[in-house]
């Protein structure tokens, strides 16, 4: 069953770390529509206030944790299994890169919500980033994430779950 944000209702838990990266994905993707629907509003009221609020919160708060799972659990695991996986973590640490040099661009006048609209820059901005956002998360989904799947150990898997929930300061230990 989905719920209004057509996410899950129920999520994964940290014994299932690949299924949570990609109910991660499912989210982001979520708040890059929410982000395209405020930009397309002509009017900037309570809701897009809201709308703001929630991106700001999401892309400042959670992408970043979830960036950090990839880069310090998942990538370091499956790097070395051959050149070509190598390149591929190379690259989506490079986007990783550009996306927060995107948002850092973005945030600021999305705090603001000017209230005659936001600026052709930003927009271009926002749409840039949207959009590299989902092709990074569609590239993940396809390469990365099966890849981890088919390759990793359930003592990895684990490690991975674990670290995740120390992130986010919840108690979770895998009983291998």
């Amino acid at each position: 069953m989905m719920n209004n944000a057509g996410l899950p209702d129920t999520l994964p838990g940290f014994d299932d770390p690949i299924g949570l990266l990609r109910a991660c994905h499912e989210k982001m993707q979520a708040h890059c529509d929410l982000l395209a629907a405020l930009l397309d509003k002509e009017t900037l009221g309570d809701e897009a206030r809201e709308s703001a609020r929630n991106l700001v919160r999401y892309f400042s708060q959670s992408a970043p944790l979830h960036h950090r799972d990839e880069e310090e659990d998942l990538f370091p695991r499956i790097n070395r299994q051959s050149l070509k996986i190598a390149e591929l973590v190379h690259s989506l640490k490079k986007e990783h890169q550009t996306l927060d040099a995107l948002w850092d661009n973005i945030v600021p006048e999305l705090k603001k919500l000017p209230a005659d609209g936001f600026s052709a820059a930003f927009k271009q901005s926002a749409m840039e980033f949207s959009t590299l956002c989902r092709e990074h998360i569609g590239r993940e989904n396809r390469e990365l994430l099966p890849l981890a799947s088919n390759s990793l150990s359930q003592q990895a898997l684990a490690e991975i779950g674990e670290s995740m929930a120390a992130r986010r300061g919840v108690k979770f230990s895998a009983n291998l």
